[in-house]
């Protein structure tokens, strides 16, 4: 089957090239490695379906189409931004359609996750979360169509570096019964971002009426090169106010981070009332609010 050809050729392309260690990471950081093995072991598998394997082992892990096989509705983590922090891990789903006119093969469905321009030349990846060699877990839901689904575990200490935050993309493959198959270099893009943290703190606590109240709070987020919170530098975020018995907050003025992270302002006292610090998010950091502080205006 051609299919299987041309995943082994793909496949072993990406063991070499798709799952690199991020250049601030130790080289030959075991869970890179895992995701490699896995990949050439799939590689192997499939090749040994068929004598035309040599025959395709040059074969780009670009974009390719033979038929009418098509890939759609892939959902990366629900639809969410991926958010990781310093230490803990992360398993998220990898759900894609499958479709030809033949049926599909559900042997031959399956997903990598990289950051990167292209799949050739990616800097970052996730580890398969499935035994060595195994395909997604293609489900056959008509004559025509499969559900494909594949887990992955993105580590901050063995897959992520600081520029690695941002856009990712899904490459993803499957076939149909008559040969017939269809890879994506970029079937669905996705966030991967650093995990943020922000704080607030208003004082005194009482205060006179008419007094002035100083606000200070930190904006810090996760530094996958440390592997430890770092302040986030010169964003703006807004300080918002909510009086005592009311249901919403307003936004009083907008402050800007300082080098460390850092907030201040002051405000006049005139209510009994919430304050709070909250961060928009940006393309690599996603938003955050902060624990209300209450002041008691005497």
């Amino acid at each position: 089957m051609r299919i299987r050809a041309t995943v082994a050729a793909s496949l072993g392309a990406l063991a070499l090239t798709a799952i690199a260690v991020p250049s601030a990471q130790a080289t030959g950081d075991s869970g890179v490695r895992s995701a490699a093995s896995q990949a050439t072991a799939f590689a192997a598998q499939a090749g040994s379906q068929t004598a035309k394997a040599t025959a395709f082992s040059a074969t780009s892990a670009a974009d390719d189409q033979v038929g009418d096989t098509a890939i759609s509705n892939v959902v990366v983590n629900g639809g969410k931004d991926v958010v990781l922090g310093t230490t803990a891990t992360k398993t998220i789903t990898v759900t894609f359609t499958a479709t030809d006119n033949s049926g599909i093969d559900t042997s031959t469905g399956y997903a990598v996750l990289y950051h990167g321009t292209d799949i050739d030349n990616s800097d970052a990846g996730a580890v398969p979360n499935q035994q060595v060699g195994d395909a997604a877990n293609c489900t056959t839901t008509s004559a025509t169509t499969a559900t494909c689904t594949m887990t992955f575990v993105i580590d901050p200490q063995a897959n992520l570096a600081n520029y690695a935050a941002g856009s990712w993309k899904t490459w993803a493959i499957a076939g149909g019964k008559d040969g017939d198959y269809s890879q994506k270099e970029n079937a669905r893009t996705f966030s991967v971002k650093r995990y943020s943290k922000l704080t607030t703190n208003a004082s005194p606590e009482p205060v006179v009426k008419g007094r002035t109240i100083t606000v200070t709070g930190s904006l810090t987020r996760a530094n996958w090169d440390t592997f430890k919170y770092a302040g986030y530098t010169n964003q703006p975020v807004k300080l918002q106010f909510k009086k005592k018995g009311a249901t919403s907050y307003s936004t009083v003025k907008t402050v800007t981070s300082s080098s460390t992270g850092g907030l201040k302002t002051t405000v006049t006292a005139a209510y009994d009332g919430y304050w709070r610090y909250s961060f928009a998010g940006t393309s690599t950091t996603p938003a955050v609010t902060s624990v209300s502080d209450f002041v008691d205006v005497q």
